[in-house]
């Protein structure tokens, strides 16, 4: 990863843990960390290196913000498909919160899934009960391949 890098959070659905995780590690690095979120949020932040940016407007101003300020190299969390698939279209680095990373070979394809299981149970009356819940070892996952992709 390039010196100038700068992490994005899509904060509004991310776990806490994430957020620490990241926010440890780039104190660390002296990356900034850049949250950003439809509700505002407080943030700790030692050196200047963590801020806070409040979208307003619809459920994607979070996604759309994010997406025209994020330049190639930078790191997004995030565990929204959609926005996933557009960062990594432009050469930004991205991570789930459960640490999936998602790239130009997995992230159209998580996004057809994504898309199928959206629409069975719009249309089809599925149900698909929600994401587990988040677990040590998934901060533990996370934090392996935050690290992985501050070592790139």
């Amino acid at each position: 990863m390039q010196a100038d890098l700068k992490i994005w959070i899509d904060a509004d659905a991310c776990p806490r843990d994430v957020k620490d995780v990241v926010v440890r590690a780039a104190q660390r690095k002296s990356l900034p960390v850049v949250l950003v979120a439809n509700k505002a949020m407080h943030v700790l932040s030692k050196g200047g290196l963590v801020s806070m940016v409040q979208v307003t407007g619809g459920p994607d101003a979070a996604d759309d913000h994010i997406v025209a300020e994020a330049v190639r190299g930078d790191l997004c969390v995030t565990q929204d498909i959609p926005l996933a698939a557009r960062l990594v279209e432009k050469g930004v680095h991205v991570i789930g919160p459960r640490g999936e990373e998602f790239n130009e070979d997995n992230v159209r394809e998580r996004l057809s899934v994504r898309d199928f299981m959206a629409e069975a149970r719009d249309f089809g009356g599925v149900v698909t009960g929600g994401p587990a819940a988040f677990s040590p070892r998934d901060k533990q996952r996370f934090a392996a391949a935050l690290d992985r992709a501050l070592h790139r």
